[in-house]
């Protein structure tokens, strides 16, 4: 029952597809009931309207110096009609459109709009008026207004801090999944979460100029500048073209007789090319999303599958985009475990990012937490209590030096750019511990199966530090860096790549931009609730990077299969065309023969939604 109304569905969708199939139909009936007169001209007349828009349609692109399939498609059929062979006109006018139908749904079958990233643009501030603090609309924030920004909330638009610290997370803007500390005369920028203090700040922009709206309007601006991309088809219209007529009026000429030019022109329908790559494209779509892979249109995947050049983004979709421990170490008498304990009996009730990595690790090595008394919090910088009867600070180097909590002498914090939790325990500091963002454990293995499957170039774009994206970058072969990135700078490092088309990878709403601006935007674990699944052509539903390499292995077997159908079809063509032009065989013969050429050509472009075993490819 589903089928059925799947097709019902298609037919009323695709009314130029029907409407021909039905005139089909209808004429045939007519033919067997002796009007055969009334069916020829209904089937010419419903032949001729129909390929009035595919006329329209063709002038203005060789007006704008463009050509593709439609060339040859609206040759076939007006020749056809021209010459009297009505029945052949209408067969390819329904291939045409049920061509377009299958090509259209296949680009349509996953579009979505930026609901997403709009809906989690600021929309609110606390606006301090005189000795008051009121409520406006984020767009209506002016500059150098001072505002408050609570625990939890976004900032509403760029400012400065005038009082208070506290940590944020900017992930949403730079990529990086750690929160980062911010105290007097920093800057915030507008999309970023206070986490865990109170806020005064002081407006440096309005609202339409700070940095999330930026990222709204590069989206927007980089969905409308992507470069035309020829499709599969098309390349081989014109050539296909200029041999049908080759031989036909050469056949014509040589015997002198028109209908040859006919008997040749009926097997020399586009029919192959009208059908091959739509279905193909159907087939690795559907093949992609049964992989958890959601692509959005056939021109996406074509893309992919002759892209030269990747780019990906390195917190959460090259790395695990989760904070873990990556180092405890001790100071003095103490130990790990000592060190660890307290750290996680004084964060065991904190919901920040950070002390959930501190009681995790905890919780796995099977220690036993103590209770924490007199808990004295401080903004941004961390906790204080007393466990089993000793003083104990768990915080940032700031709450250390606000405490008078002296450094060991072989600690040296400028030589250390990881994100780090000093532990002191009566006023002496017992150890710190360190976070990092491990690499997947599937990056490696995924990164070398992409070279082999052809890409030549890969670069590493982070809106974190240089050293840090460095590091990742080294341990799996990726010598092209740009760190410190800021979504306006993804961008332009995508479009200063020479070897196109470009596909890049990535996960947060600061990636929405370079998604959208990129030949091929994949966004990686979004389960489309993102902004990067709204901007990226492909969705890959599930939070596994090696599906990356999965889906350029579909898009290039399915151009494969779509290519081979092409030029097997072609050639079964120009076959038929020779033999034809021999004047030996009737037309209606030649309809029938090239019918099968076109059921040959859909059962080939079939292959591509079926299994298959990888393949091994030369390395790039």
């Amino acid at each position: 029952m589903k089928k059925i109304v799947g097709i019902i569905s298609f037919l009323r969708k695709y009314k130029l597809f029907t409407i021909a199939f039905m005139t089909l139909i209808i004429g045939i009936i007519l033919y067997f009931l002796n009007y055969h007169k009334i069916s020829l001209w209904l089937v010419s007349i419903v032949a001729i309207l129909e390929v009035m828009p595919l006329l329209w349609g063709m002038l203005q692109d060789l007006r704008d110096g463009t050509y593709g399939i439609d060339v040859l498609a609206a040759t076939a059929i007006i020749s056809s009609v021209i010459l009297k062979e009505y029945w052949a006109a209408i067969v390819i006018v329904i291939m045409l459109t049920g061509g377009a139908g299958l090509e259209d749904y296949a680009e349509k079958r996953a579009e979505t709009e930026l609901d997403s990233l709009l809906s989690k643009a600021p929309q609110t501030a606390h606006v301090i008026r005189g000795s008051k603090t009121i409520d406006i609309k984020a767009s209506e924030v002016e500059v150098n207004n001072k505002i408050i920004i609570k625990p939890g909330e976004l900032v509403p638009v760029d400012c400065i801090i005038l009082e208070g610290k506290a940590s944020f997370d900017q992930s949403s803007l730079t990529g990086e999944s750690l929160p980062v500390f911010k105290k007097l005369g920093d800057e915030l920028l507008s999309g970023s979460i206070n986490m865990d203090g109170l806020i005064t700040a002081k407006a440096l922009k309005p609202a339409a100029d700070s940095q999330y709206e930026q990222i709204i309007k590069l989206v927007n601006s980089a969905k409308n500048s992507q470069a035309p991309f020829v499709r599969l088809a098309d390349r081989y219209s014109i050539p296909f073209t200029a041999i049908s007529f080759a031989i036909a009026i050469g056949a014509w000429v040589y015997s002198g007789q028109s209908i040859r030019f006919v008997e040749v022109l009926v097997v020399a329908t586009p029919c192959p090319l009208i059908l091959a790559a739509p279905i193909a494209v159907i087939s690795g779509m559907s093949r992609a999303a049964k992989n958890g892979i959601i692509i959005k249109s056939g021109g996406a995947l074509e893309r992919l599958a002759e892209a030269k050049t990747i780019g990906f983004d390195k917190t959460g979709t090259l790395t695990q985009g989760v904070a873990t421990i990556k180092e405890i170490k001790v100071f003095g008498k103490h130990t790990k475990d000592e060190v660890l304990k307290f750290a996680a009996s004084i964060e065991q009730n904190s919901n920040h990012i950070l002390a959930q990595a501190i009681v995790n690790l905890s919780q796995k090595k099977k220690i036993s937490l103590a209770r924490a008394q007199k808990v004295t919090e401080y903004s941004g910088s961390g906790i204080e209590s007393v466990i089993s009867g000793k003083k104990v600070l768990v915080g940032n180097l700031t709450l250390m030096t606000d405490k008078k909590i002296p450094m060991p002498t072989d600690y040296n914090h400028k030589d250390n750019l990881d994100t780090i939790t000093f532990v002191a325990i009566n006023n002496e500091v017992a150890g710190l511990i360190t976070f990092d963002d491990t690499i997947r454990p599937e990056a490696k293995k995924t990164l070398d199966r992409l070279r082999e499957l052809g890409f030549k170039h890969m670069i590493l774009i982070t809106g974190d530090v240089e050293n840090k994206a460095k590091m990742v970058a080294k341990k799996l072969g990726i010598t092209e860096i740009k760190a410190d990135a800021l979504p306006g700078d993804k961008i332009r490092a995508i479009e200063a790549q020479t070897h196109k088309p470009v596909v890049f990878v990535g996960d947060g709403v600061n990636d929405a931009p370079v998604l959208t601006s990129s030949d091929v935007g994949i966004a990686l674990g979004a389960q489309g609730q993102t902004a990067a699944s709204e901007s990226a052509d492909m969705v890959i539903m599930l939070n596994d990077f090696s599906k990356v390499a999965k889906a350029r292995e579909i898009a290039s077997r399915t151009f494969k299969i779509a290519q081979q159908s092409i030029v097997i079809g072609i050639a079964m063509s120009i076959v038929l065309m020779f033999i034809f032009s021999t004047g030996k065989f009737k037309p209606v013969y030649g309809a029938l023969l090239q019918e099968l050429v076109d059921v040959f050509v859909i059962f080939n472009a079939l292959r591509a939604h079926g299994t298959w075993k990888k393949v091994p490819t030369k390395r790039a």
